[in-house]
């Protein structure tokens, strides 16, 4: 079990072993492993739903336990009289079979018990993939995967499923439209100069601009050039787009943004003969996938030859 952040002496002395996994605000998510496996000494060989039975007892012992001190606490420390009422409780939430925390409120828990009632829920909260800035095509694969590693699967068999993807991607088998990376273009207006003119095929773009604004402008510059834009609409700034960047192309454009609700068939075959497929694994996907890895410390080797000479002695 890794933490987050180191502990304060306050919560646990130098050399003891720390037992809370987690804090945020009012919340805190205890590893209750150690204190089952001494109170049972069979618990390894548990049923899976009797170890969550019996985590919740123990839950339900300490939140007694730790709301009599409260009373005490409200008395001491905030005078409350001891025949009055006061507001200060503990209560057990859930029963969590396994959780990965990336950072603070960025986190995935596998609950199978809440309050008493048996449930097979996973809660995730902050991750990246979550986000809308991120392919719903790629967040989906990485949820899926997430699941089955807080439900027990090995390295071996995520690296296959992984590898598997990443050819589905790079051959063609998912259309661009869904490999795009959504955002807006705010301040499209902003970069767009000297807008072309009769027989030229660019806009001017100012510097500094984002590259999903260049992706747009350009776009809105192909939509022009190839005589479309008198049935198809040009990206604005109030537009919700995808942009992908591109191989080596006629054009020596970057990247290229687009509208998968209203787009061209020409430029639709432009994308996927031109879209660079490996970028958009390695600079979305990928780099979400090491962090993961590095997290459960497993090494993240998509070759499946990369150990093959290992075995080879001369």
């Amino acid at each position: 079990m890794k933490h987050l952040e180191p502990t304060p002496d306050f919560i646990c002395e130098p050399g003891k072993t720390n037992y809370c996994a987690y804090v945020d605000t009012d919340s805190n998510y205890i590893n209750a492993k150690p204190l089952l496996e001494f109170l049972w000494k069979d618990y390894k060989t548990l049923p899976s739903d009797i170890k969550d039975h019996n985590a919740e007892q123990v839950a339900f012992a300490f939140e007694k336990e730790i709301n009599e001190y409260y009373s005490d606490l409200a008395t001491e420390c905030f005078n409350v009289p001891k025949d009055q009422e006061h507001y200060l409780e503990m209560k057990t939430e859930c029963v969590i079979r396994s959780a990965y925390f990336r950072a603070t409120r960025r986190y995935a828990q596998w609950i199978t018990k809440q309050e008493g009632i048996e449930k097979d829920i996973l809660d995730i909260k902050g991750l990246e993939f979550m986000k809308a800035n991120f392919p719903p095509v790629l967040g989906d694969f990485f949820n899926d995967i997430l699941t089955q590693v807080l439900k027990g699967a090995q390295r071996e068999d995520i690296l296959k499923q992984i590898r598997v993807f990443k050819k589905k991607i790079v051959n063609g088998e998912i259309p661009i439209v869904k490999l795009g990376n959504p955002t807006s273009v705010k301040k499209l207006d902003n970069y767009v100069g000297v807008k072309a003119r009769a027989g030229e095929m660019f806009s001017e773009i100012k510097k500094g601009a984002p590259a999903a604004v260049k992706a747009a402008i350009r776009y809105n510059d192909l939509l022009r050039f190839w005589k479309l834009d008198r049935n198809y609409n040009a990206i604005t700034k109030v537009d919700k787009i995808k942009w992908v960047y591109l191989k080596d192309n006629p054009y020596k454009i970057e990247a290229l943004a687009f509208l998968d609700y209203d787009m061209p068939k020409k430029i639709k075959e432009f994308l996927e003969q031109f879209a660079d497929r490996k970028n958009v694994f390695e600079s979305i996907l990928l780099n979400k996938l090491e962090g993961f890895f590095t997290d459960l410390e497993w090494e993240l080797s998509l070759n499946p030859y990369a150990n093959a000479f290992e075995t080879i002695k001369i």
